[in-house]
């Protein structure tokens, strides 16, 4: 007695839409990413050969070598710097500042600066630096 062979069909996968769509998804994600940027103002950090990552907070003071000060995005004066740094801290959950000042600044108004935001409540003080080449 013959027992009868069944036909076997092999099994493909077409892979050609599957690329298609994750070509598509690549294409979307490059053109919808926005990448985050300085603002436009040029520092010069201080170099220092032992840096350490620090997250971004939602406050970050700039002082250019032109001793403009900016708060976030936004620029200010030394007198109206109190009243801005109290508005956005008393928001803070964790009242942290990024300081970033041109490496031309004086030590004084740096100093005053940070006086300034220890007086507003402000518990840690993150200096920016770059990492010596």
């Amino acid at each position: 007695m013959q027992l009868l062979e069944r036909k076997r069909h092999k099994v493909t996968i077409s892979i050609t839409s599957l690329i298609d769509v994750v070509l598509l998804l690549l294409i979307f994600f490059m053109l919808t990413t926005s990448f985050v940027e300085q603002p436009g103002m040029k520092l010069d950090l201080p170099e220092t050969k032992s840096s350490q990552g620090e997250k971004n907070t939602e406050l970050e003071i700039t002082v250019t070598e032109d001793n403009e000060i900016f708060v976030n995005t936004e620029a200010t004066d030394i007198t109206g710097l109190e009243e801005k740094i109290r508005a956005i801290a008393d928001k803070m959950t964790e009242k942290s500042l990024v300081l970033r000042a041109d490496k031309s600044v004086q030590h004084g108004t740096v100093v005053q600066i940070m006086d300034i935001a220890r007086s507003c409540g402000v518990q840690k003080i993150i200096i920016a630096s770059e990492q010596a080449k």
